[in-house]
């Protein structure tokens, strides 16, 4: 969705959330992160109906994660960009050189971010590229191809596999047609950006995000542990909105969804 750093090339997507109403307050609610509409493209590309997303409407209260399907394999976060925001993804950027792994033995499925408006339909890809989710893709489907075709290309050559897909750009124009909210043109300036936490087949928490140099190992989970663990959060999520507030942004809104199992 936020188009910063991303090249002002033809293609734009039409964005899969909007802004979230004004307040001050740290609140899981504001930008559309819709399970129902997150779940119906990654099952439309190639996840069997058993997995999907499920909405998490807290990240400190034990009585509301309860409600969230376990093992959780993907963290999908929403938020509106913030100076605080740009400033230490760029600081922290500068130290690093771009990523260039490929191949059957590269850590984690990196995708660079060259569609405007993209940055939904990236989160979710890198959610169902690595870990335990890339074990249930359905064999034959559109995702399978993307993902096998993908594998042995070098980053620059894997964002122009995702630019010319047909499959993947009609797959999110008929979810974006979904959800709560009015979607907005894909020429509009969208502010809002998504990013994944993923728990890798290592134990590794990744924080993967089109915009970035490369993937960033954000620290080793125990077994068991998985992206909705305490320790997950602490390295991710929490992680993010403690650089956020110590950096002065007054502006704390976020939506979070999960990557898992889905119960009848």
């Amino acid at each position: 969705m936020a188009n910063v750093d991303v090249p002002n090339t033809q293609k734009a997507f039409v964005p899969l959330g909007r802004a979230p109403p004004t307040s001050i307050d740290l609140q899981l609610t504001g930008p559309e992160n819709n399970p129902e509409v997150m779940s119906h493209l990654v099952h439309q590309l190639g996840l069997p109906p058993t997995i999907g997303f499920t909405d998490v409407f807290s990240i400190d209260e034990p009585e509301l994660l309860a409600f969230v399907p376990r093992p959780s394999h993907a963290l999908l976060l929403v938020f509106p960009v913030s100076k605080t925001y740009e400033a230490s993804r760029e600081t922290e950027d500068a130290t690093k050189d771009p990523y260039t792994g490929s191949g059957p033995d590269e850590p984690v499925m990196w995708f660079k971010q060259t569609i405007r408006n993209a940055c939904g339909l990236i989160g979710l890809l890198h959610a169902v590229s690595n870990g335990e989710s890339r074990q249930h893709v359905i064999p034959g489907s559109d995702l399978d191809t993307l993902l096998k075709e993908a594998e042995g290309l070098e980053p620059i050559k894997r964002a122009d596999l995702l630019y010319d897909s047909k499959a993947l750009e009609s797959a999110h124009a008929d979810a974006a047609k979904l959800g709560d909210t009015a979607a907005p043109e894909a020429e509009d300036s969208v502010d809002l950006h998504f990013v994944a936490f993923v728990r890798g087949v290592d134990g590794t928490l990744w924080e993967l995000d089109g915009r970035r140099k490369g993937p960033l190992a954000r620290g080793i989970l125990n077994e068991g542990e998985d992206a909705l663990s305490e320790a997950a959060l602490d390295l991710g999520v929490r992680r993010f909105l403690k650089t956020e507030a110590q950096g002065g942004n007054p502006d704390l809104r976020f939506s979070l969804v999960s990557l898992g199992p889905l119960f009848d």
